[in-house]
């Protein structure tokens, strides 16, 4: 069987199985950490006086195409290593750069900690994955905010990295993975980050438009939810982010709730128009059917990407 087809296959099914088994281990190192350190350093350098549009955007295709050209660079090494030592390094990297088992595992604790511990502590642990402020939040809040979590990341952590990986292998994972970062660290409308900021964040919406429609449209097929599909096209255009809405609406329509509505970010109320029409109240066991589909929703795209390398390699 060709080594390309092997390298590209194999550490994309063991990096899958790897974050099942042990999702994102915290003491371990972890390439966004670094990605953050050279993110914060530059903005840090570069984010004052004049021409903060110009010099963020500098940074921001210095990073990400940098980032590009060193794992382009790097896989050609590895090529020349041996298979199993090529595989393996390839196979981590797709490892690092999922975060499905991580993402849920975060969002089961909300919810059991919230239950046993009450809702001071769910707060605590619910600001560990949100980036609104969860000081004031009751229950019901704060059950929304992680289903709300769990859909946009669903996009932003699962298939994203995986569209790209199925484009440009590793170069093109690790390269999303820099854009994503850029996003979470400057794509900010406040004072610091407006100017800085803005070309990282449309550089995010314009990477995550066709994954982020292709997560709603996999949400509401695998759940077999018509009222899924239906907010999709209702719902989906109304989010102030042009790809956030689209996830968060076909959940909203699986579980027939609603999501959304003003929240405070950095002690500033932020009005976001509301998805779905059905203000019921979420129980405690409702994180398990989103999470077995989260996890229906990753291992759909990855097998459809090994058939799609399947297809490849049989084509010639």
């Amino acid at each position: 069987m060709e080594y390309r087809f092997l390298r590209l296959a194999v550490p994309l099914a063991s990096g899958y199985l790897l974050d099942r088994l042990l999702a994102d281990p915290e003491n371990w190192p972890h390439p966004v950490r670094t990605y953050g350190q050279l993110i914060a350093a530059g903005e840090q350098q570069l984010n004052h006086d004049s021409q903060r549009f110009v010099k963020g955007a500098g940074l921001t295709i210095g990073l990400v195409g940098g980032t590009f050209v060193l794992f382009k660079l790097l896989d050609k090494v590895w090529e020349q290593a041996p298979p199993a030592l090529s595989i393996a390094i390839n196979s981590a990297w797709v490892f690092y750069g999922l975060a499905n088992t991580g993402l849920v595992r975060e969002g089961r604790a909300v919810f059991d900690v919230l239950e046993r511990e009450g809702l001071e502590a769910g707060r605590r642990q619910l600001a560990r994955i949100v980036g609104r402020d969860t000081a004031q939040l009751d229950a019901q809040q704060i059950r929304t905010a992680v289903l709300e979590s769990l859909a946009e990341n669903l996009s932003d952590g699962v298939v994203a990295p995986l569209f790209y990986y199925a484009l440009a292998g590793v170069p093109g994972l690790m390269a999303y993975k820099m854009v994503n970062t850029l996003d979470s660290m400057v794509g900010y409308r406040n004072p610091r980050y407006e100017l800085f900021g803005k070309f990282a964040a449309r550089l995010d919406d314009a990477v995550n438009l066709v994954p982020a429609r292709l997560t709603a449209g996999l949400l509401a097929a695998l759940s077999g939810s018509k009222r899924g599909w239906r907010f999709i096209f209702k719902y989906g255009h109304q989010h102030k982010s042009p790809n956030a809405g689209y996830p968060e609406a076909a959940l909203a329509g699986v579980l027939d709730c609603r999501f959304g509505g003003p929240n405070y970010y950095h002690g500033q109320l932020v009005p976001k128009p509301y998805i779905g029409n059905n203000p019921r109240s979420l129980a405690p066991a409702e994180i398990n059917r989103v999470a077995r589909l989260n996890h229906s929703v990753c291992a759909v795209v990855v097998a459809g990407i090994l058939g799609m390398f399947w297809w490849q390699y049989n084509r010639r």
